[in-house]
């Protein structure tokens, strides 16, 4: 039986446990939150509890399935599957960050591997997508190197502050193209 991509599920792997986001979580996420800039391309919430918010309602309105990072019993960030395309079975896996404290670990390789087996293999997703600022030149060189393909670039996708606007790169990963990257990302989490 197909799990639903919205339904709420924990997530493990070594240290690292997805867990459906809570709003007892705001003050830890907070604390975590601490002494990271935000920026207008990231998902970094200027105020926890009112982001906390924000994607429960997202969750209730069936298109969000938002996730508490949690490291050594620890939230360290948050990370969600968004867009849940349910009747197409696509999703979107975003809205992502991390604490300092876990950044440039195998935190984020661990998270996204959760997040991609548990759609291939749980939820028989037909794609997983991911989209970040043509600019982030961190964030795609870290989407690329988890495997996922570039489909292409969405022009003056969104207004930032000040009137800028945003180009979006997206990229995904298909049905038969997730066990080579299963490997590579299990071969990464092993070395």
């Amino acid at each position: 039986m197909t799990t639903a991509l919205t339904e709420p599920v924990t997530l493990r792997h070594g240290r690292v446990e997805l867990v459906p986001l809570d709003p007892s979580h705001a003050d830890a996420l907070a604390s975590a939150r601490d002494g990271l800039e935000y920026a207008w391309y990231t998902a970094i919430p200027a105020s926890v509890p009112d982001e906390i918010t924000r994607r429960l309602a997202e969750r209730d309105a069936g298109r969000m399935n938002p996730f508490t990072v949690v490291v050594d019993g620890r939230p360290q960030g948050m990370t969600t599957f968004c867009d849940i395309d349910a009747e197409n079975r696509r999703v979107e896996i975003g809205y992502t960050w991390l604490s300092r404290d876990v950044q440039r670990t195998e935190v984020n390789t661990t998270a996204k591997r959760l997040l991609l087996g548990h759609a291939f293999e749980a939820c028989d997703a037909i794609a997983v997508e991911f989209r970040t600022s043509w600019h982030n030149r961190q964030s795609r060189a870290a989407i690329e190197r988890l495997g996922a393909r570039q489909d292409g670039v969405l022009r003056n996708h969104r207004i930032g502050p000040g009137g800028t606007m945003r180009d979006t790169v997206v990229y995904s990963i298909l049905p038969h193209e997730w066990p080579g990257v299963r490997m590579g990302l299990d071969a990464r989490l092993v070395g």
